[in-house]
Order: structure tokens, then C-alpha cells, then sequence
């Protein structure tokens, strides 16, 4: 009897005082805890709930329903006002400003590019110098896309990479809005 009372007694004084002890004691409650849950609830069913996957896709759209997105997904036609260029024409002009002449200042440079750019680009290229444009001879023909009747990406294949330009007419008229260069 007296090694029984120790043995609780060093268990209470030493071990549940000790990090460890506690750590043991949460782990037997939390044990006991789940084991408990499991004998009142029963074994599990696998083909009930969320548990498996659904046959069919879940689909939070009616699929007969107009395409609500930004870009279209049929083939867009750009639409141009009766006067003014197309969208090949303001990117083979926009080619030519780009890449500017040699001894070009930046004001010329800017000056050569702002008529084909909108506001918001031409006040980007702002201080650009053109010797800081990567360099390169044109190597074929524009690749021009349309994403819809007022947006159209154009690629001018370069020796060194490739100019990508997003085109806008909001009102008919195309101006380059954003410049990208792409490395080979």
C-alpha cells in the first residue's frame, strides 16, 4: 500500500507538473474524447456526405446563359471609324516611331510615338530615353488578334524578341495602350 501511495503521489507532485506530464494528460483527453465520439456515432459510411466525390461537376451557372466576360470568346471583328486606320496599319506606324533613328533625342522619340498611343501611354513613355529600347530589325509580319470589336493585341516578330502591343478604339479610332517586350 505504501509503494501505491508514492507511486500517486510522485504522479501528482513530479510528472503532472512537468511539461510533459501535461502534454500527456491533453493527449489522453483528447484520445478519450474521439474514442468516445466514435462508440456513440458508429462506424463511418464512406458513400454518405461530402466525403466522396460528386459524379457530375457542380456548377454555379446556368450554361444557357449570355457570356457575361469582358473578352469575347467568338471571333471578334475590329471595328474601325470609315477615315481612320486599322489596327495593322497603327501597328506598323507605331513599328516605325518605336524604333526611332539613330541620335534620336527622347522628345522627337516621344513626339514620333504620342499621335499613335493613348494619354495614359504616352505620359508612361515620358522620359524614356530610345537608346534604352531594345534594339533589333523587324523579321516578319505582325501578328494581329482581336479579343473583341474594340481590343486587339498585335506581335512584331524582332531578331532579339518580340514587341507585343495592346491596341484600344473605344470610339473607332486605334491608339497603342500598352507596350511589352519579350525576350527571345
Amino acid at each position: 500500500m505504501i509503494v501505491v501511495r508514492r507511486a500517486v503521489e510522485h504522479l501528482f507532485t513530479r510528472v503532472l507538473r512537468s511539461r510533459l506530464g501535461i502534454a500527456l494528460v491533453l493527449a489522453v483527453v483528447v484520445f478519450g474524447v474521439i474514442g468516445t465520439t466514435r462508440l456513440v456515432t458508429g462506424p463511418v459510411q464512406l458513400d454518405s456526405g461530402l466525403s466522396n466525390r460528386p459524379e457530375q461537376p457542380i456548377t454555379t451557372v446556368d450554361p444557357t446563359a449570355g457570356d457575361d466576360g469582358l473578352i469575347a470568346t467568338g471571333a471578334a471583328t475590329p471595328v474601325t471609324r470609315p477615315v481612320e486606320p486599322t489596327p495593322e496599319q497603327i501597328t506598323e506606324r507605331f513599328v516605325v516611331a518605336w524604333r526611332g533613328q539613330p541620335g534620336m533625342t527622347a522628345q522627337r522619340w516621344l513626339a514620333g510615338l504620342r499621335p499613335l498611343a493613348t494619354p495614359a501611354l504616352a505620359e508612361q513613355l515620358t522620359g524614356v530615353d530610345p537608346v534604352g529600347v531594345p534594339p533589333g530589325q523587324v523579321v516578319g509580319a505582325a501578328v494581329v488578334t482581336a479579343r473583341s470589336e474594340t481590343v486587339v493585341e498585335a506581335r512584331v516578330p524582332f531578331d532579339t524578341g518580340r514587341l507585343r502591343l495592346e491596341l484600344v478604339a473605344p470610339d473607332g479610332r486605334w491608339l497603342v495602350d500598352a507596350v511589352d517586350w519579350e525576350r527571345e
